[in-house]
């Protein structure tokens, strides 16, 4: 007879996946010279941003323009907000929040024929699933050695698959 039984219940189940609580700040820009992104995608990194993407849109009257998406932690976003009405040309944003899943991740530096370099590893469940060179340590070494990066990339993972193994 007319009784509603609702159960809460919350899984003991740890995948190894951290979660935290996030927040996305984004804005239409039309008229903004695009030089400018590079500026502001540093400013927003600097002012605590997570994650910045630009992605291309068609706006009312076909005009193009781009959508400047940043990820941020909940919390942060007045810093953000304030960036993007002081530094762009836009003059409204959007917010909304979830969550940002992450798999647990470590770093170690591996010698290499070609020096040291860092190799980052994400773990799910407690087992490697993924890893790969630090890409500023690999555009050093081919800089410095006049080498294709791609050479270096693929020498190195090569590596890294038999210290898994």
């Amino acid at each position: 007879p007319n009784v509603l039984r609702v159960m809460l219940a919350e899984s003991e189940q740890n995948s190894g996946v951290d979660v935290v609580k996030a927040a996305v700040v984004e804005c239409n820009i039309d008229d903004m010279n695009p030089e400018y992104y590079d500026y502001i995608i540093e400013s927003l990194f600097d002012a605590g941003a997570k994650d910045v993407y630009i992605t291309p849109v068609i706006m009312k009257k076909s005009r193009p323009a781009a959508t400047l998406s940043v990820l941020t932690d909940a919390g942060n976003e007045p810093q953000i907000i304030e960036l993007l009405f002081t530094e762009t040309s836009t003059l409204g944003v959007r917010k909304y929040y979830g969550e940002k899943s992450m798999l647990r991740r470590e770093t170690e530096i591996i010698d290499t024929p070609y020096g040291k370099v860092k190799v980052k590893s994400a773990f799910y469940n407690g087992k490697k699933v993924k890893s790969k060179p630090e890409y500023e340590d690999c555009i050093k070494i081919a800089r410095e050695r006049k080498l294709p990066l791609n050479q270096i990339y693929k020498e190195i993972e090569k590596m890294i698959i038999i210290k898994k193994t």
